[in-house]
């Protein structure tokens, strides 16, 4: 089963986090209250941990079982060579960063469970070496609980929910929390376990989905809870990061994939699909694309605005991540999905 509409989805996601990481001096950070949305726009990558579990679910729900090698090989081909490129181009301008001790814990994804490792190197990768978790643990859950209907699942998954909130919401409140650039915030914010929650919601929204995926025009509500979440990161202090904004995400990520709406029928429309499909190439190498473009303006000694920067950069981005999934991503996925191991 493909949802093409959701797929436009995950850029939208990343150009937020895109937004997120750029210079504080963009003009987006001068206006009242937008500037909130992009100070929080973090908030996408919780938006994709939650997405990955819906794919997960829609992607194998008609097997009766995960055959563990197969779908390990598959997910090593769907992701690792562009992480492994998006290192191999942080070190282009930031080489003196490099350790064998940093290297290992990036190229292993085990930089998320090291307290004051989840930023090593190319930093957005502290999000995969999480997703390596979610991999490890989904075809355990999948065999074991959700081909064969345990209901247990569902309880298990809202108390992990309940706590992980519970907890994030006092510890970040608490003498415990130093702030950022600290252990503790990588603790909170970037530490496998902590995100677990939203995986697993994911996946209950998944098993929803396809047990209940009738079509019906759910423009004005998709709508209506895009607005409650605009308003909620500009309106609100509350603990986001780790899960909270499932609330709104699933029901959201549900009624686009059940939608057959105008939105629908837009999101769907082949270039904004493809945007999606690349999405996971500009996630993955926007930051040391940034840094590679700044040293080509230095080096050609061009001297624009910070706004102008951006209009550049983001051009830039899309055009190169579009030829990173084309010519690299989509080649060697499909070469390492075909080969046979021994």
């Amino acid at each position: 089963m493909k949802i093409s509409q959701i797929t436009f989805t995950r850029f939208l996601a990343a150009m937020a986090i895109v937004i997120s990481h750029f210079n504080k001096d963009l003009f987006l950070y001068k206006i009242d209250y937008i500037s909130n949305i992009f100070l929080k726009a973090n908030v996408g990558v919780s938006y994709f941990f939650i997405l990955s579990g819906f794919i997960m679910i829609v992607a194998y729900h008609k097997k009766d079982k995960i055959e563990y090698f197969e779908y390990y090989k598959n997910r090593f081909a769907r992701i690792y060579p562009l992480y492994v490129l998006g290192l191999l181009l942080y070190l282009v301008t930031r080489y003196s960063d490099f350790s064998i001790y940093k290297g290992f814990l990036y190229l292993l994804g085990l930089q998320s469970w090291i307290p004051g490792g989840a930023m090593v190197l190319n930093f957005p990768g502290w999000s995969i070496s999480v997703e390596f978790l979610f991999y490890l643990l989904f075809p355990l859950l999948y065999n074991h609980f959700y081909s064969k209907g345990n209901k247990s699942v569902w309880v298990i998954t809202i108390i992990i929910w309940i706590i992980t909130q519970a907890f994030c919401s006092l510890y970040s409140e608490s003498s415990y929390y130093k702030g950022p650039h600290t252990e503790s915030h990588e603790l909170l914010y970037y530490f496998p376990l902590m995100h677990i929650n939203e995986f697993l919601v994911g996946n209950l929204a998944g098993l929803y989905f396809v047990r209940n995926s009738r079509q019906k025009n759910y423009d004005i509500p998709i709508v209506i809870i895009f607005g409650l979440i605009i308003l909620s990161l500009m309106f609100t202090s509350f603990f986001y990061h780790n899960g909270l904004m499932a609330l709104l995400f699933i029901p959201l990520i549900i009624l686009i994939s059940r939608n057959n709406g105008v939105l629908s029928r837009l999101f769907s429309l082949k270039p904004l699909e493809y945007l999606g499909e690349a999405s996971y190439a500009i996630y993955i190498t926007h930051i040391p694309v940034l840094y590679i473009l700044r040293e080509l303006l230095k080096w050609g000694k061009y001297k624009f605005s910070i706004d102008i920067v951006f209009g550049i950069y983001v051009i830039f981005l899309i055009i190169i991540c579009i030829l990173f999934y084309q010519f690299i991503e989509k080649p060697l996925r499909d070469y390492l999905k075909k080969l046979k191991i021994r």
